[in-house]
């Protein structure tokens, strides 16, 4: 962005929302505790996620989505490691879709107001990234960070595997940044299983989409190897 002026406004801005959906299970993690509430280097997995967030430059106000049965599990942590990052609360839903519907509605209606969403279990999100998603969807209408492929592709279709050029390939990640009425127009529609994230909701809509550089590191804490390679990331940081 080339005006100083209005660069400093967003990352400064009070309308700055960034929406965590914690809505994950143990699962694949083969574990009894929702993978963001693993320990990574001493404090849970979300904690990480949300201090990215909060030290960034773009201050959003930041709202976290969890299912109900987990809040005051949630609050006990909160308790027990000190962590006092102001957020707001909210249920989870039925579907990412929902959970992030659900966080929307703490958003004040504001033609001003930026929102980020983002993968609780990503918790190595650079601030950098952070902060440049703020500023691209600001200019842009939105943003969604994402890396190339580094491995051949191919798809498989109908039983016939065909190559893809991996250099028209990228890995979305999140953040996924949002102007406020863009986002919230989106999730007016009706759920459909095709919504995997939050740029295909508004993408529905005929919106173009927005790419942004993310990071290798910017990796999904999924299975349980996860948990130590970004142990090994942190302690290289």
């Amino acid at each position: 962005m080339s005006n100083p002026d209005l660069k400093s406004q967003i990352l400064n801005s009070k309308s700055n929302y960034a929406i965590i959906v914690a809505g994950g299970s143990g699962s694949r993690m083969l574990s009894v505790v929702p993978k963001q509430f693993l320990s990574l280097n001493g404090i849970p997995v979300l904690m990480h996620t949300m201090f990215a967030f909060y030290q960034s430059q773009s201050q959003p106000q930041l709202i976290l989505v969890l299912p109900a049965d987990f809040h005051d599990y949630w609050n006990q942590l909160c308790k027990t490691h000190n962590f006092t990052v102001p957020h707001q609360l909210v249920n989870g839903g039925e579907t990412r879709f929902h959970s992030v519907k659900n966080g929307l509605k703490l958003v004040p209606d504001n033609q001003q107001a930026l929102i980020a969403v983002h993968d609780a279990v990503r918790p190595l999100t650079n601030r950098e990234i952070i902060d440049e998603s703020y500023q691209s969807a600001a200019k842009h209408g939105n943003a969604i960070a994402a890396v190339k492929s580094r491995d051949s592709v191919r798809q498989l279709k109908g039983g016939i595997s065909t190559h893809l050029n991996r250099d028209e390939i990228y890995l979305v990640q999140t953040p996924q940044t949002f102007q406020s009425a863009q986002l919230k127009k989106a999730y007016q529609q009706p759920y459909h299983a095709k919504f995997t994230d939050d740029a295909s909701v508004v993408e529905e809509m005929g919106v173009k989409i927005n790419l942004i550089n993310g990071s290798y590191q910017n990796i999904k804490i999924t299975f349980p190897e996860d948990i130590a390679i970004a142990e090994l990331l942190l302690k290289n940081k």
